[in-house]
């Protein structure tokens, strides 16, 4: 990112060995290898406490990824992740039914404070537009209400805060929901534009449990092989789901062109909170320059791109990996990271900052 250097945070190790990330079960003891004994400290803290983090990176910056992966790590039945962009879209699937509309207003009459009348916030939501936010108000008492549905969880959100007066009402966030006695601090994350581009490109989604993968740059361990199409399909691969066939999300092909002014307000955002006095911040980068690579990190911790072939013969999909490197945001020339060593960073983070 341009005017904020975030830190390279050194994963290799001394004694380190190869690990295939994208097999669930070896990315178990990947973590357990590399942050075996922050991940302990983090489950006895959960034990008696929970705390709230603010995911803030730039659109596709991998905030899903991280959160769902460092919750599969640590202990998902006490870690949950939502974004205010999917909770915003859920709200606009209750206004469709009647029942639930009228379950939606009654909590909104009893709980929501602001400036514009309900009325008026109704308009909104049916003419809304990706770049209209709305008001900061109705996104808190929605986020209230999201929160009451979990119980006492650590929570990630991520989209909040997504303006300027936001970032001061996220430092008063947790007394507003009754999380008064818990941690709360942002994980800004640090992705090169070139990298967020291909994300979306490739990105894959699993329609039932939402897991994010990507099929040039983070496929799962199945593969799928339409003979009719041609196509290379990944099979979700979350030990909490079945193998659904993931998807790619209307308007993906695209790329960043679409989200230009979105990105350049995110970059605001994060160098905003980058500043704020008074509460902790994870650093998260995605990627290393080239030369520095071979000290701070092992080569299978580097993003690779993918390519897929069938094998008529043996009846199955070959999996093919290629060097693959980008230019950051500086001109850099780079390598991306795979998800597990950012996360390796994120819990090593985490636990330094619950111990202070």
């Amino acid at each position: 990112m341009k005017d904020i250097e975030f830190p390279i945070f050194k994963t290799k190790m001394d004694n380190d060995r190869p690990f295939d990330l994208a097999d669930p079960e070896d990315r178990k003891k990947y973590f357990a290898f590399k942050a075996g004994d922050e991940i302990e400290e983090i489950r006895d803290y959960l034990k008696e406490s929970a705390f709230i983090i603010y995911l803030l990176g730039k659109k596709s910056a991998g905030k899903g990824t991280y959160s769902k992966m460092l919750a599969e790590v640590i202990d998902p039945k006490k870690i949950d992740h939502f974004s205010i962009g999917d909770m915003i879209r859920d709200v606009d699937e209750e206004l469709k039914n009647e029942e639930k509309k009228k379950e939606l207003l009654s909590f909104l009459e009893k709980n929501y404070r602001g400036w514009q009348s309900l009325d008026e916030i109704m308009d909104i939501l049916k003419g809304r537009s990706t770049t209209k936010l709305l008001p900061t108000d109705f996104i808190l008492t929605l986020v209230k209400r999201e929160i009451a549905k979990r119980g006492r969880k650590v929570i990630f959100i991520d989209g909040f805060p997504r303006n300027m007066d936001q970032i001061s009402y996220s430092l008063f966030f947790r007394d507003l929901i009754g999380y008064r006695d818990d941690a709360d601090f942002f994980a800004l994350i640090d992705v090169p534009e070139q990298v967020i581009d291909e994300r979306i490109k490739w990105r894959k989604i699993c329609p039932e449990c939402n897991t994010s993968r990507n099929l040039k740059l983070l496929p799962t361990s199945k593969i799928d092989y339409d003979k009719n199409s041609g196509e290379f399909h990944l099979l979700c691969d979350n030990p909490e789901c079945s193998e659904v066939k993931m998807e790619r999300k209307e308007g993906d092909e695209a790329g960043i062109e679409p989200i230009k002014e979105r990105l350049e307000m995110d970059e605001k955002l994060i160098k905003q909170a980058f500043g704020l006095y008074g509460i902790p911040k994870i650093l998260l980068r995605n990627s290393v320059p080239v030369e520095k690579a071979e000290e701070f990190v092992s080569h299978y911790e580097l993003t690779p791109e993918y390519n897929y072939e069938w094998n008529e013969e043996e009846g199955k999909v070959e999996v093919k990996e290629t060097p693959w490197t980008i230019k950051d945001d500086n001109g850099v020339e780079s390598y991306s990271l795979m998800a597990p060593p950012v996360v390796v960073s994120f819990i090593k983070q985490l636990a330094d900052i619950l111990k202070s």
